[in-house]
């Protein structure tokens, strides 16, 4: 057998994309403001027209009873389990689908997505695997043990690489129940070496690990009104798409150990010292973190090794994930916050090694407390009991727990980077409790969703924490980069999240930065703020997709916003706005008006002179009567002019003379005396359509500013010019001055040589009399010239 040594970088995969329909492809208008009526799915009654759950909306459950083993030693966990599942949909179900995501690390059971690989310049012994042929079994991924119905009868079951298909003995009908037990195991991954969400990290300075346990049960696929089974595999990128449900769970660990996880704590009088017990009463009232486990504590606990085991209980309700986390390396502090719009009292919470001490201990239970009360305004009250940060140099999200990065030198100092970071990153997580962990949108189908509208508070959330605080995502100016990329490098960011390229910038960023665009410069901040809050509330513990929050903020606002999720959502382009041309001109007031002459004949009758099928029809057809045969009254001298009966020369000339200006009065001339007009020339070189704003420079100094919205661009959607008219002479002008539609050519966007006038116009005041539509013209009609025979 030959051994060959082969390295995994990152590579292409082939891309999915939302199309982008145009109605009139080959036109300058007609195709970026048409409505996404053929791109959207239908609306029906389970979800609307305006974006809101329908009256029969329905969604399925699954509650969970698991009792886990953890083997510090041996770096295992097993568990036993027993899952009640509801079936609320409509159709009968014959068999279910559970996720095994630890098959993951599995060399023969995960996805098999492979990424492009070539041989590297430089690498390490850890990023380095010897490939035998053909695979063999690396030991990791779930194994099961046993599955069984509820009276422990064996039930038949097919494992597909990350996915498990359960058959049922008989068909689940419509409202029934479905309990489900499995036993199964697993060998912890060493989380630093071998990636992934959850594992271990091993501290070779004291020896000891800091356990991360996530998607580490087998939970149950979403079955939905609109996909049916959500059975992708998990490739490792595209997270998770999850039900609600009510947990209890029982952790037996080192009984030196320190637990958190999801939930509520049932049993902490039994597992903590009587000294940490009474500390964490104190913390359920305290306006600042209380340390419940002290450094002091933790540094003593680090050099122990308990042969003794304890069994912590946690539960939890109405959340759709569970996950913990165990280490005896954990200080632990904690303060109560107070969620004013649901009155609900929250354990804000923090657990981090000493490495993390003097960042942690500062910073990080305080920033879980601003980050829920912030999300609680923008979003929905926060429901859970608890919110934690966990420090584990990582992150990532579940529900009431996240996991974050942000150690120290060993000195205790740090960098600002590193401080800033960590408060960023610390935002990010616990704000994934609103999205998805409440509004729980598919990830495995549309990171956006999620990780997008997530990032998007976050950069509001971190804006109320310092004013000047570097936001990295969510500014316009910031994602002009990834929006430079040549064609080929950029995808929608409505593509299915295995095949991004540009992972971050896609689905963080580019949504992120859109909703502040919409927010700042389309909406407004009070009638984006509504719509948000209204998707929010709308889908709070529900399943939405893509089309329900498109829907939603429209309906909610009442702005067309198709254009908007069209060209950033479906396209590629970027904006590039370009000021190509600046022309000046001056009024001249001086001229009296001059009268037109104008020539013209009698109009010939109006009938067509081609007699269509459907008059011929009509004539031939003898059941027909005309109102006009009728009713003699209903014929006049046009009546009679159609049909000839009424002569009249159409070929002879006649005239008449317009005059609709009269001179403006000394006064009125002394007013627009220093009139300076000019017409600014615009081209949309990017592609994406965006509001026009301008700041005017005047010789004086002084500035104004003007914005046009984006449909200025929907009759001409390659070039539009804008016409001003102004009491002093210009200077210069900057287009898009505070950096707010993500333009990605800045140097089209200044003019600051305003040429001289060029041309002058004539300025006169406007007639009233004879003006009115449908009334006098100057001209004779027919009826007229009859009469002047």
């Amino acid at each position: 057998m030959k051994k060959l040594v082969l390295s995994f970088v990152l590579g292409l995969s082939g891309l999915f994309f939302a199309q982008n329909h145009q109605n009139n492809p080959q036109s300058n208008h007609g195709n970026k403001f048409e409505q996404l009526g053929t791109i959207l799915p239908t609306p029906n009654t389970y979800r609307t027209a305006s974006g809101a759950p329908g009256k029969e909306y329905w969604q399925n459950r699954a509650d969970y009873d698991i009792s886990a083993y953890l083997d510090e030693e041996k770096k295992n966990l097993r568990g036993s389990q027993t899952i009640t599942y509801y079936n609320n949909s409509p159709d009968p179900l014959d068999y279910l689908w559970l996720q095994l995501d630890e098959n993951e690390h599995s060399s023969i059971n995960n996805a098999g997505y492979e990424q492009s690989s070539t041989l590297p310049t430089v690498t390490t012994t850890e990023r380095l695997t010897l490939t035998a042929l053909p695979l063999q079994d690396n030991g990791y991924g779930v194994k099961l043990h046993k599955v069984t119905d509820g009276q422990g009868k064996a039930l038949p079951y097919t494992v597909n690489k990350t996915m498990m298909r359960v058959d049922l003995p008989k068909v689940l009908a419509p409202g029934e129940k479905y309990i489900l037990k499995i036993d199964w195991s697993y060998n912890i991954p060493n989380r630093l070496t071998m990636g992934g969400r959850g594992g271990y990290e091993h501290f070779p300075e004291d020896g000891n690990d800091l356990f991360t346990i996530t998607q580490w049960f087998p939970r149950m696929a979403v079955y939905s009104d609109f996909q049916g089974w959500q059975n992708h595999q998990f490739t490792g990128r595209g997270e998770f798409a999850l039900v609600f449900g009510n947990y209890k769970v029982s952790m037996n660990v080192p009984a030196d150990h320190i637990v958190a996880s999801t939930g509520e704590g049932k049993n902490f009088k039994e597992v903590l010292s009587p000294a940490q017990y009474q500390r964490y009463l104190q913390a359920q009232n305290a306006s600042e973190p209380v340390e419940i486990v002290t450094l002091a504590e933790a540094t003593k606990a680090e050099k122990s090794r308990s042969k003794a085991r304890k069994t912590w209980v946690f539960e939890a309700s109405d959340v759709r994930d569970f996950a913990w986390t165990s280490s005896r390396k954990f200080v632990w502090d904690a303060m109560k916050v107070h969620i004013k719009e649901n009155g609900n009292n929250v354990m804000a919470m923090s657990l981090y090694p000493k490495e993390a001490y003097n960042l942690y201990r500062r910073y990080s239970t305080r920033a879980v407390a601003h980050t829920i009360k912030t999300y609680s305004e923008y979003t929905v009250p926060y429901p859970y009991p608890t919110a934690q940060s966990i420090e584990a140099s990582n992150g990532m999200e579940y529900p009431m727990i996240c996991f974050n990065f942000g150690r120290t030198e060993k000195d205790g100092t740090y960098s600002e980077a590193t401080k800033n970071g960590m408060i960023g990153v610390i935002i990010h997580e616990v704000g994934h409790n609103f999205f998805p962990m409440i509004i729980n949108s598919d990830e495995r189908q549309w990171t956006w969703m999620d990780e997008g509208l997530n990032t998007f508070v976050e950069y509001l959330t971190e804006e109320l924490w310092d004013n000047r605080f570097p936001s990295r995502r969510g500014p316009a100016h910031t994602i002009v980069d990834y929006m430079k990329l040549p064609k080929e490098q950029l995808e929608p960011i409505m593509t299915n999240s295995h095949n991004i390229i540009h992972f971050g910038p896609n689905a963080y960023a580019k949504p992120a930065t859109g909703l502040n665009i919409l927010r700042e410069t389309i909406m407004g901040r009070e009638l984006f703020d509504k719509a948000f809050k209204t998707y929010s509330q709308r889908w709070a513990f529900r399943h939405p997709e893509p089309a329900d929050f498109f829907r939603t903020m429209e309906d909610a606002s009442g702005e067309d916003l198709d254009w908007f999720w069209r060209g950033w959502f479906y396209g590629t382009d970027p904006v590039d706005i370009s000021i190509d041309k600046v022309t000046a001109a001056t009024a001249d007031t001086s001229k009296e008006p001059e009268a037109r002459t104008i020539e013209y004949t009698i109009d010939k009758p109006q009938e067509h002179p081609f007699r269509d099928i459907s008059k011929v029809r009509n004539l031939e057809d003898k059941s027909l009567s005309f109102y006009t045969d009728t009713d003699k009254e209903a014929r006049d001298f046009y009546y009679r002019y159609t049909r000839g009966e009424e002569k009249v020369d159409t070929t002879k000339n006649y005239t008449f003379t317009v005059d609709p200006f009269e001179k403006l009065s000394a006064a009125e001339a002394a007013k627009y005396k220093n009139l300076h007009s000019y017409q600014i020339d615009f081209s949309n070189k990017g592609g994406m359509v965006m509001p026009i704003i301008l700041e005017f420079t005047f010789q004086d100094g002084t500035k104004l500013q003007d914005k046009k919205a984006a449909q200025i661009w929907r009759m001409n959607e390659k070039n539009v010019s804008l016409t001003y008219h102004f009491d002093k002479q210009l200077k210069s002008i900057q287009l898009d001055p505070m950096k707010e539609t993500a333009d990605i050519d800045e140097s089209n966007n200044f003019w600051g040589e305003i040429p001289a006038p060029s041309s002058r116009f004539q300025l006169y005041k406007q007639k009233t009399e004879g003006s009115a539509r449908g009334g006098a013209t100057g001209r004779l009609n027919p009826m007229q010239a009859a009469q002047k025979k």
